[in-house]
């Protein structure tokens, strides 16, 4: 292992793309990192700790250091791009932050390429099965795949791990040379307690001397025999075994782990079962990932310049640089590799200048690498993930939608409800009140027959016509009140009708007196997941005035829903809609 280039070797590596004329040669003096960038970073990292996801601005002043006119600058500029968001009196990371580290994960190319790999693995062992790269002295999760048990293993993407406390940085380490190790004692020496790494509990660790000569016996070990193996190094109980995967130059890139536990296996069990597997498979794992990173990725969409609409919104609120060195970082992960300077600079619309600026910031920062030989290439790197990445992968379906559901119960002056759908029926999974005189009462888990509710109605319409038919046969069509429709071809026109409107109006069908008007939600696939209601008194207001004054709000929420699903679509770990 060998430390990463600092921003001065990085500014000092590279020469002028070949489009760029000799004048452009001066501009690859070193620049200072840029102050808002770095510390719109460390509210970031604040609001990513693992008891810190919710803090009010005067705690971010505490925990960063940072005056109260910056933290409130640098919030209201996170707030604006979608990083973070109010909750209550509270700011907390938005779940459009996971952008971040998806790019990370996309650009690298290893959860794409090695998925089915772990999917298949997990198969035929029965176990858990995570990816770990190497991050500094430690190691960090970027893929797994689990088995569902009452006693689950598993670590959440973007957990960082000390390497020398698993069997995944046992292996990564093996390549290790004396530069790598003086790293790893320094980090010992000014955290011997590894309060650095909140996933890994503390323990009464032995002398320095003694960790130092166990780990080194251990990475001998796996130098030797290609594999390694963690008995309750992170955690009593927890076993593992881990092999690397090589790049087409014999690196390790990475590390796969089958993880157990005491009570199903004993560690020879477990490498017994596992390393058999893993050697025929590791071959295979290393051509999809050099596959994988082959050159050729189309070129970076361009991503949208917000800043002079946000300045023209906030004025000295909003801190530019912040916005544009983050949206450079963003369009690192754009393409397999990353970029050069020039492919950054067209994909955000920045001057050259400007984002080459923003990169040797980033590098500064750790968070990006410059790679010559990989074609003057700026790289992420995996400490992306630290930015609110395991917090956010581990929220539920109904945790993004709640904080949408309470702004429209807000703006709306009504209930507003998630539903989705169960068989014939709806299921409530979320729910936001409000207190009236008059109100709708109904709690989560609650049920109602799909094609009676404005939300069954979007639900059902956003099914394939022939599963939606068929669903629809199967189902006892009952009379609520005089007006619900029960014959199955008006429901049939009707759900045409609503599947092209993108909403439902539901008139006193399931209830007299009932109005409620609902919106699907779709996720990253474009499927429709749920369904986002508002009911009302129909005696409040006309249907035609119930459907102006709603529509707007629950449109609203919809968007906002979708693009957090969007932001977190395909990662694993968060709940499918049924969840």
């Amino acid at each position: 292992m060998s430390p990463p280039p600092s921003t001065a070797a990085a500014a000092g590596a590279f020469a002028p793309d070949a489009d760029a004329d000799a004048a452009g040669a001066a501009e690859h003096a070193e620049p200072g990192v840029l102050g808002p960038l770095e510390r719109g970073v460390a509210v970031l990292r604040a609001l990513s700790a693992p008891d810190g996801h919710r803090q009010r601005p005067s705690d971010l002043v505490h925990t960063t250091g940072l005056a109260r006119a910056t933290v409130d600058r640098l919030v209201s500029t996170l707030t604006r791009i979608g990083y973070v968001r109010p909750a209550g009196r509270d700011i907390e990371p938005a779940p459009r932050l996971m952008e971040l580290g998806n790019g990370y994960l996309a650009s690298s190319g290893i959860p794409d390429a090695l998925g089915p790999f772990t999917a298949e693995l997990a198969d035929a062992v029965d176990e858990s099965v995570s990816l770990a790269v190497p991050d500094g002295t430690g190691v960090r999760f970027v893929a797994q795949c689990t088995r569902r048990r009452a006693m689950s293993l598993a670590f959440r993407i973007g957990d960082l791990v000390p390497a020398e406390r698993c069997a995944a940085g046992t292996v990564l380490a093996a390549g290790w040379d004396e530069a790598g190790y003086d790293a790893w004692r320094e980090r010992r020496r000014a955290d011997p307690d590894d309060a650095g790494f909140p996933i890994a509990p503390r323990r009464d660790a032995p002398s320095a001397a003694e960790v130092e000569a166990d780990f080194r016996h251990r990475t001998e070990g796996a130098a030797a025999s290609g594999w390694a193996v963690d008995d309750g190094l992170v955690e009593p109980g927890l076993i593992a075994v881990a092999a690397p995967v090589h790049d087409a130059e014999g690196r390790p890139v990475c590390a796969v782990s089958v993880v157990s536990h005491t009570s199903r296996h004993t560690l020879d069990s477990l490498a017994g079962a596992a390393v058999p597997r893993l050697r025929e498979m590791l071959p295979a794992m290393g051509r999809a990932l050099a596959e994988a990173e082959a050159p050729g990725a189309a070129a970076p969409a361009p991503l949208d310049d917000v800043t002079r609409e946000a300045k023209g919104e906030l004025g000295a609120d909003f801190l530019q640089s912040l916005a544009r060195g983050l949206a450079v970082l963003r369009a690192l992960g754009t393409r397999r590799g990353g970029c050069t300077l020039s492919e950054a600079a067209k994909a955000t619309g920045l001057p050259r200048a400007t984002a080459r600026r923003a990169l040797l910031s980033l590098v500064h920062l750790g968070y990006v690498e410059y790679a010559e030989a990989a074609g003057r290439r700026f790289r992420m790197l995996p400490r992306v993930l630290e930015l609110g990445y395991a917090h956010l992968s581990g929220l539920g379906f109904t945790d993004l939608a709640e904080p949408h559901l309470r702004r429209l119960a807000a703006e709306a002056g009504e209930s507003a409800s998630m539903a989705v759908l169960d068989g014939p029926d709806i299921r409530y999974v979320a729910r936001v009140p409000t207190y009236r005189i008059m109100t709708v009462n109904i709690t989560v888990g609650t049920r109602f027959p799909a094609y009676a509710t404005s939300m069954g109605r979007v639900l059902l319409a956003g099914l394939p016509a022939a599963e939606r038919t068929e669903l629809l046969a199967r189902t006892e069509l009952r009379r609520f009140t005089s007006r619900t429709v029960t014959g199955p071809a008006e429901l049939e026109r009707i759900l045409a009708d609503t599947e092209e409107a993108g909403y439902a109006l539901v008139d006193g069908e399931l209830e007299e007196g009932l109005r409620s008007l609902a919106v699907p939600v779709r996720d990253a696939a474009g499927h429709v997941v749920a369904a986002v209601n508002v009911p009302t008194h129909a005696g409040r207001h006309s249907a035609d005035e119930t459907r102006a004054a709603l529509l707007p709000a629950l449109r609203a929420a919809q968007a906002g829903m979708e693009a957090d699903l969007r932001a977190v679509g395909g990662v694993p770990g968060v709940p499918g809609a049924g969840g």
